[in-house]
């Protein structure tokens, strides 16, 4: 296990399971990973931990050192984006990388370690079995859609209606009225 490097980044793209749809795309994704990793050497508080059999990377995770609350002062070692090889896992590596964490959060006198899941449920079962509980949903959403959505919404309060409430309140009685009517 060994802390990932900007040479990595083409095997961490595969390993994340890279959405490109060609190799032009996937030279990109590359390129800007080898960017975010030699950005990421430079952090004390973050890194991104790998862990490697057979000389080829397995099993990645994301750990950064931060407070639990905005307005908290005690801190927190949180850990996200665990990810294993469906072919190496149930090998120990998850649990290695989750050691890990633990060690450095032991070696910062750090007394919480949080952890971050996609939704999986093989990786949340994983968690719980090593006693972390939920704590938070985190959703995500891209800023394009999110302006759009709020400007819709904001539209509506604006006019005054709720045309939502108004479809919902006359479905209810032109379903009294037939059940009056049967």
């Amino acid at each position: 296990m060994r802390e990932a490097t900007p040479q990595d980044a083409a095997e961490l793209v595969d390993l994340y399971g890279s959405p490109a749809a060609n190799d032009a795309a996937f030279a990109t994704e590359v390129r800007d990973a080898e960017l975010a990793l030699t950005n990421l050497t430079t952090q004390t508080d973050e890194q991104l931990l790998v862990v490697e059999c057979g000389g080829r990377i397995v099993a990645a995770m994301h750990v950064r050192r931060g407070t639990i609350t905005p307005l908290s002062a005690e801190s927190a070692v949180h850990t996200s984006f665990l990810v294993v090889a469906p072919q190496h896992r149930r090998h120990g590596y998850a649990h290695l990388l989750m050691e890990a964490a633990v060690t450095w959060a032991e070696e910062k006198d750090i007394p919480c370690v949080t952890a971050t899941t996609d939704g999986d449920r093989e990786t949340n079962r994983f968690f719980a079995r090593l006693g972390l509980a939920g704590a938070a949903t985190v959703r995500h959403a891209g800023t394009v859609a999110l302006r759009k959505k709020l400007s819709a919404d904001r539209s509506r309060v604006a006019v005054g209606t709720n045309r939502h409430m108004v479809e919902v309140l006359a479905q209810r009685r032109s379903l009294r009225r037939r059940q009056a009517q049967a």
